[in-house]
């Protein structure tokens, strides 16, 4: 069914001429599979260059991208002109990470098109299944950060908030994962780009010569950076659709390109290498997030990329304002910059430098102009996780900055003299004080992580600048994490409850009198099951491993880190698998323990903890005594695409971080609303997610982060909770024996060693307890009815995590911002 649309029009009174929508009410326009069909058959001819007879798969795929975006770009170009015409205040959001994923049946969704594009691709003889499974995941993040930045878009877009993501184009993203035969990962480099990206503009038009190095020269005051390198931003631009293609926002990343791509004259000398050396040295700047700052070379070019996208995009930011107004002290009421990380922190000074080089503005006006522009997001309460660059490197490579950097810091000290708090201390250039001191509002991401940041990090800082500090809890998209990642849930959901819930999740709550009949029960139940099912056949297609679907699937998937405790999980599962071998018939709930992540390349315990599961796994697995009630299972290079099938097919969710370490996390919101229960700790959003199920339907273990402290003033607190746990004493004794590693005693030594030793993370003061938690857990499962109603419980009440309320406090406390639709 066509649906109509009414927009108003007035005439535009921005720099840009014309008539621009000012109102726009209903203008999704979906297709039917007949119009949809053509509009395939119609890219595949002049896009692709092919009849659909000798149609590949890929060809198929792209072609059906093509149409698709056809129809984005419609609310996308109305949305652009309804912005200039109200001359409205634009988000610009800055992330080294936006994990998009998949954007094909995203955006098939948000526009309305899912029946008419799955009967469109079977009428030309292609399974949509198949053809969606053809396109690859966006490498462009690694974990929560980014997969958060991509919630925000799809938000920002449904709820008609004027923006820009800014990021930068990887040619390789992360790394690809895989295992070695001994368990080990293996990184190698994505290729995600190899094939057309269907979604992406080029906008050569939007290029910025980026500089590194060089000197500076004082002129009155202001100052000339001559920078001795430089390489060209070029924008890529990806349209993001909101529910229903009421709006559509922007994500502009940056590729990098050598200003001159080719040297002739090397190569007609015979010297290839060099001729092509200008186009590698720069296109190593957008080629691999996160590249290994264990090196030199490394913290070089990591700096120098951050540098990249934040100046690109101020420069990108400064031009559009210019193009609509001429008075630079109106910046902070038409720009909102936000900072997700530290990563962006440059923007401050960098916007500073424009502002008072390039446009002659007094320095003091320009840092307070600059700071009513920039928010900061902070996402970690580990000092070592706010970035720290050597002043010597800063100077080096970004000397203009560092002078400005500099001339903050001693502004600040000058305005709060009593203070003991500094941005350039000790040689290093702390980011997150950069941050916090230029940014006129710091969020943190969950109601505990946002006053941890008040009483550690940034205890001083939040002392001299009360009220700077705000909370903004993190959430998710229920259109891809509900509509489109568990589509047998959606439905009950809508028979329930009816249409409309997608973009007000907060409609979940009408579930909570459906939970009684003992009929919705048993249809949560058979859905959780098939999607268990589902995930069993991909396990042994994909891995040869066959799993019990009739089990409990046990599931902690995120980024390794010793905080993220996954040591803890296969510490446990160690000694679960020893009490199953003796007792083999005390009637154990059978489960399978699946892990997904991966560890940054220079993170040597965080690989160690990988290669043991692994090959804990293998040991398990072959054990004929437990394997019916106990697998372990680790599918390599964890993706959005692969979180989409684990989430809705997942019973129990690990969320076991050392309390105090996790800022919020998202999976633990994915995980309830999918109608998993959670064993975790009182640590980031697991606070507010236990508050809203209940403590009956959440299992709780571990200390809190006051006793976490006060446990590590104990100098031998792992060594006396090692002898005091039987089971966690002898699960560390089998690693060190050589059970998992083929006899090899040596071989997790270090890893032993430091839970033996210093275990900074408490895993070992919490094992009993964790022990303890997934006893109840046991317990609980042998109640199936019961474990569904807690689980349907589960879903019906997590409906404030989505990320269209945290958007909206964002625009109300952050950005200042009203919706244009």
């Amino acid at each position: 069914m066509r649906m109509s649309r009414s927009i108003t029009f007035e005439k535009g009174t921005s720099a840009q001429s014309g008539w621009y929508p000012t109102k726009i009410s209903k203008e999704t326009l979906p297709m039917d599979s007949t119009e949809l069909r053509q509009s395939i058959l119609k890219h595949l001819e002049f896009s692709m260059g092919k009849d659909l007879v000798h149609a590949s798969l890929y060809d198929m795929r792209m072609a059906l991208t093509l149409a698709v975006r056809d129809r984005v770009i419609e609310p996308w170009f109305r949305a652009t002109r309804a912005t200039y015409a109200a001359q409205s205040k634009r988000v610009y959001y800055l992330s080294m990470e936006f994990l998009i994923g998949r954007l094909l049946e995203d955006a098939i969704m948000n526009v309305g098109l899912t029946e008419a594009a799955h009967e469109a691709v079977a009428g030309l003889g292609f399974d949509f299944e198949t053809v969606l499974a053809d396109e690859p995941d966006a490498a462009l993040g690694n974990g929560g950060l980014g997969r958060l930045a991509a919630c925000f878009l799809d938000s920002m877009s449904t709820l008609g908030c004027p923006a820009y993501g800014y990021g930068i184009r990887y040619e390789h993203g992360l790394f690809r994962q895989s295992f070695a035969q001994d368990g080990r990962q293996v990184e190698t480099a994505e290729d995600w780009l190899r094939q057309a990206h269907g979604w992406e503009f080029e906008r050569p038009e939007a290029s910025f010569r980026i500089g590194f190095g060089g000197s500076v020269a004082e002129n009155g005051r202001t100052a000339i950076w001559t920078p001795e390198d430089a390489v060209l931003a070029k924008a890529y631009d990806t349209p993001i659709v909101g529910w229903q293609g009421k709006w559509a926002n922007t994500l502009r990343l940056w590729g990098a390109e050598a200003l001159t791509a080719f040297d002739l004259a090397a190569f007609n000398k015979g010297d290839f290498t060099a001729a092509a050396a200008p186009e590698a040295l720069a296109r190593t700047i957008s080629r691999v997030l996160y590249p290994d700052d264990t090196t030199e070379q490394g913290k070089e070019l990591r700096l120098k990329q951050e540098f990249f996208f934040t100046a690109a995009s101020i420069r990108d930011i400064l031009r559009r304002f210019n193009a609509e107004h001429s008075d630079l002290s109106g910046l902070p009421s038409r720009v909102a910059i936000q900072m997700n990380d530290t990563h962006p922190a440059i923007a401050g000074p960098e916007l500073v430098r424009a502002l008072v080089d390039e446009s002659g503005m007094e320095f003091d006006t320009a840092v307070e102009t600059a700071r009513a522009c920039l928010g900061y997001t902070n996402h970690t309460l580990m000092p070592e996780a706010l970035e720290r660059w050597p002043e010597e490197l800063m100077s080096r490579v970004l000397p203009r900055h560092m002078q400005i950097i500099e001339r903050i810091d001693e502004s600040h000290a000058k305005a709060h003299p009593k203070r003991n708090v500094s941005i350039v201390e000790n040689g290093e250039v702390k980011m997150g004080e950069l941050s916090f001191i230029m940014a006129n509002k710091v969020n943190g991401v969950s109601a505990l992580h946002t006053e941890l940041v008040k009483d550690t990090v940034f205890a001083e800082l939040n002392a001299l600048h009360p009220g700077r500090i705000v909370n903004e809890t993190n959430g998710v998209t229920p259109r891809r994490w509900i509509k489109g990642a568990n589509p047998r849930l959606s439905s009950l959901i809508t028979d329930t409850i009816g249409a409309g819930w997608e973009d007000r999740l907060e409609r979940l709550v009408e579930l909570e009198p459906a939970i009684a009949d003992k009929g919705f029960r048993n249809q949560f139940a058979e859905i959780k099951a098939r999607n268990k099912r589902d995930l069993a056949d991909w396990i042994e297609r994909d891995m040869g491993i066959a799993v019990n679907p009739a089990a409990m699937f046990d599931v902690q998937i995120k980024r390794f880190h010793e905080y993220k405790r996954q040591h803890l999980n296969i510490l446990e599962t160690i000694a679960l698998w020893q009490e199953i071998r003796a007792n083999p018939g005390a009637g154990w709930a059978p489960r399978v323990k699946i892990f997904g992540g991966k560890a940054a390349p220079g993170y040597v315990m965080a690989k160690e903890i990988i290669h043991l599961i692994n090959n804990v796994a293998r040991v398990i697995n072959a054990d004929t005594t437990t394997r019916d009630v106990l697998t372990v299972v680790y599918p390599p290079n964890y993706n959005v695409t692969m979180a989409e099938r684990l989430i809705p097919a997942s019973d129990l969710s690990e969320q076991i971080s050392t309390a105090g370490k996790e800022a919020s996390g998202t999976g633990n919101m994915k995980f309830s609303l999918n109608g998993a229960l959670t064993i975790g700790t009182l640590d980031g959003a697991n606070v507010e997610i236990r508050d809203l199920v209940g403590p009956e339907n959440f299992f709780l273990f571990g200390m809190t982060a006051s006793e976490v402290v006060e446990c590590r003033k104990t100098p031998d607190h792992a060594a006396r909770a090692i002898k005091a746990s039987n089971r966690l004493g002898a699960a560390i004794e089998m690693i060190e024996a050589g059970a998992f590693s083929n006899g090899d005693t040596e071989m997790y030594h270090g890893l032993t060693q430091n839970l033996r030793g210093h275990d900074y993370f408490t895993v070992c003061a919490d094992f009993d307890s964790y022990w303890d938690a997934q006893r109840r857990v046991d317990a609980a499962w042998g109640d199936q009815d019961n474990w569904t109603r807690m689980a349907a419980i589960n879903t019906a009440r997590t409906g404030w995590f989505s990320s269209d309320r945290t958007i909206q406090g964002y625009m109300a406390d952050v950005w200042k911002i009203t919706p244009m639709i």
